[in-house]
């Protein structure tokens, strides 16, 4: 409750801050570099990684210095892995959800996640966050019937260099509520 009279009382204060952060910010790229393949040596383990900016790999050049990259990399001496990468930039919990109805249905051993900062930037309520990462997982097992899902969690976005005070603060403790509910 006192993150929503928070949010509120700071709401002026706020929507200057977002109008500046957006006009000011740059626009990075995602990384480049192949979004599905299969490579190593082992046991097959198919996987597929799902998300955000954070999983497209904004901020470093290739997929291979990316979240599906590091992935790859430990486990590609142990594992002959098939992958996926399905990632864009901006899209929430709900736009990976439509995404995935276009996806060919296939049976995946590790699916992985990585969302939530488009939700932070929204002021999307934890509670709220939560139901629609639990209609995406339960859609995730039905159509792809992984192993095993790996939830990354929300960044601390009040270290976002970008984001100045109050908005890093307040930005900060809605990816902390998210966090909690997420771990339940």
């Amino acid at each position: 409750m006192w993150l929503k009279l928070s949010t509120l009382a700071l709401l002026p204060v706020l929507f200057v801050q977002g109008t500046k952060v957006r006009k000011n910010t740059p626009r990075l790229l995602e990384a480049s570099g192949e979004r599905e393949g299969m490579v190593g040596k082992g046991r097959p383990l198919s996987l597929l990684i799902l998300g955000d900016s954070a999983a497209a790999g904004v901020g470093v050049e290739t997929q291979q210095d990316a979240l599906s990259g590091a992935i790859i990399s430990e486990l590609q001496d142990q594992y002959l892995i098939s992958w996926k990468l399905h990632a864009k930039t901006g899209d929430t919990t709900k736009q990976v959800f439509q995404a995935l109805q276009y996806l060919e249905p296939q049976n995946y051993d590790v699916v992985v996640t990585s969302i939530g900062v488009n939700e932070v930037t929204k002021l999307t309520s934890a509670n709220s966050w939560i139901k629609q990462q639990k209609r995406l997982f339960e859609y995730i097992q039905a159509r792809f019937q992984p192993k095993l899902i790996i939830v990354s969690g929300v960044p601390p976005m009040q270290h976002f260099p970008a984001l100045p005070n109050p908005l890093a603060w307040l930005f900060g403790k809605y990816a902390e509520q998210m966090n909690q509910v997420l771990y339940k």
